[in-house]
């Protein structure tokens, strides 16, 4: 391909961090060239079943990673254009400004940022109103300080959830609307309720959006940038390594392989990768050369180390009364997310999952026998469901680590008791409420199904921190733009460059900082 076209700026992956960056280089003229290893995902009636997305996983990557005992495990990753964002919860949270700085856990020390949460606000508003978060700033006592509210309204609660509400503020709580991503179709009256969206709404979690109405990197950022003629994309193209110059300064090109094996090559002046947490840390080590021993960006040892992913749990709990919920991801609790008045330690958060179906609890059964009464059938259970997710910080390990086998293979080595006891206390927490709630007290029930079945090891949707940000090359892979300490053209966008991780979903973090380098790129280029 010695004809091949030059780029101003080659993206790797097109994702929370890739794809959104490549929506704010588009209008800058600059030839941009976004590189997906997956195709366009097939919209089909699959898309929404049960069965297919959480029981037989149809989407997930049919690939298996090993862990540090050498066993294999299927990993919760999808390779398509939008990355992972095509089956996100599209629950879209900002860290609390605590969250950048350092933060004493029961389990550990959680690091500083080398920015903190007054540098990434303006550009968290921007994201919230590019991916079209509906919520309200100001629920939340806990939350930061904002320089505008959302633009769209929070998805009201449907009754049974507005009861679960009313219920937690009786007790002296502070629940509030859960940001949540999607397009609805109407806005009545500046409400934005379910009945306002003619989709299967209660196909957001997990599941990929049937009609494009989940705020994904594809729908919201990829599409509107290839609208514009200075932008391209290419699929099926796995990028294997990155080459350098002879200075070993410089990325010279960027070698992709198609599925019948041949290689490709492309050349740009920056070079941004976007493959997410794993896989970016996975494409630094393996373009290791005789400049970059270690792998590119490496000088410091750090890539492919201080993995997190969150300590989680979903868990189902019964109702008395049937809940006939449609959409159910409407409601947050973070009352104990920075501690509680019996602990000095933060727990974490809690917020809604999406509702149970019968498919998904039949798919528990051999887990659950005799955890219900023989008398609720699955239906009956599905009917009385209500689904909370509950997600405590998982501390940044240095030998929590991405690294490769001889044949490539990607190996993650993982902690899985890592800073766990604030989140046994917040589920501690739930469990004691249940009553007060209007649910079955003893019936709260452990639900793997949204982690495909895997390994506990293989729940990898929130991955972060494996090409670490920060100001000292001794001790972090990027600086504060996210540009490699040992290079002048190579950028890392995507959750890789989290220090910590806090306790919620990190996508929002993800595009609002894609936001912050692309103009940073900008300014670079200009």
């Amino acid at each position: 391909m010695g004809d091949a076209p030059h780029y101003d700026v080659i993206i790797i992956g097109t994702g929370a961090g890739g794809g959104t960056l490549a929506h704010r280089l588009a209008p800058s003229g600059k030839r941009v060239l976004l590189v997906e290893r997956g195709d366009h995902l097939p919209r089909e009636r699959d898309n929404w079943d049960s069965t297919a997305v959480f029981v037989k996983a149809k989407y997930r990557a049919p690939e298996f990673w090993i862990d540090r005992a050498g066993n294999e495990f299927p990993p919760e990753v999808n390779y398509y254009v939008g990355g992972n964002t095509k089956f996100y919860g599209a629950a879209l949270f900002r860290l609390r400004p605590e969250d950048f700085g350092e933060l004493r856990h029961h389990g550990g020390l959680s690091p500083a940022w080398p920015i903190g949460y007054e540098e990434l606000e303006p550009y968290y508003t921007q994201a919230e109103h590019l991916y079209l978060v509906h919520g309200r700033h100001g629920e939340d006592p806990g939350e930061g300080p904002v320089s505008a509210q959302y633009a769209h309204p929070p998805v009201e609660h449907e009754p049974r959830i507005q009861q679960l509400s009313d219920d937690l503020e009786k007790r002296g709580l502070h629940p509030f609307h859960l940001p949540i991503g999607v397009n609805l179709s109407q806005e009545n009256g500046g409400r934005a309720t379910h009945s306002s969206v003619c989709i299967r709404c209660d196909r957001v979690d997990g599941f990929p959006c049937l009609v494009r109405a989940k705020s994904d990197a594809e729908v919201i950022c990829v599409e509107p940038a290839l609208a514009h003629p200075n932008v391209e994309m290419v699929t099926n193209t796995q990028v294997v390594r990155l080459e350098t110059d002879a200075s070993g300064r410089c990325v010279s090109a960027v070698v992709g392989r198609l599925p019948d094996g041949t290689e490709v090559r492309f050349t740009a002046d920056v070079v941004v990768v976007s493959c997410g947490a794993v896989n970016s840390a996975a494409l630094l080590l393996a373009s290791a050369n005789e400049h970059h021993p270690r792998g590119l960006a490496n000088s410091s040892d750090v890539v492919g180390r201080f993995y997190m992913r969150h300590n989680n749990l979903a868990l189902m709990a019964v109702s008395k009364e049937p809940n006939d919920t449609r959409f159910q991801k409407t409601l947050a609790l973070h009352d104990w997310y920075l501690g509680a008045d019996d602990w000095d330690y933060p727990l974490g958060g809690i917020q809604m999952l999406g509702k149970s179906d019968a498919k998904q609890i039949h798919g528990e059964a051999p887990r659950w026998a005799g955890a219900v009464t023989p008398d609720m059938p699955f239906e009956v259970l599905a009917h009385h469901a209500v689904d909370f997710w509950l997600c405590g910080e998982d501390l940044p390990l240095a030998d929590n680590r991405v690294t490769l086998d001889g044949d490539a293979r990607i190996h993650l080595a993982l902690d899985e008791k890592n800073n766990v006891e604030g989140l046994k206390r917040l589920r501690h927490k739930l469990q004691g409420m249940l009553g007060h709630l209007g649910m079955h007290e003893h019936h709260l029930l452990s639900h793997s199904i949204y982690l495909h079945k895997g390994m506990p090891i293989g729940a990898t949707a929130h991955q972060a921190g494996t090409v670490r940000f920060g100001t000292d090359p001794a001790a972090s892979a990027l600086d504060v733009n996210c540009k490699a300490h040992d290079l002048d053209n190579l950028y890392v966008v995507d959750t890789s460059f989290f220090p910590s991780i806090g306790a919620v979903n990190p996508s929002l973090t993800a595009i609002a900082n894609a936001l912050r380098v692309g103009d940073h790129l900008v300014a670079r280029l200009s």
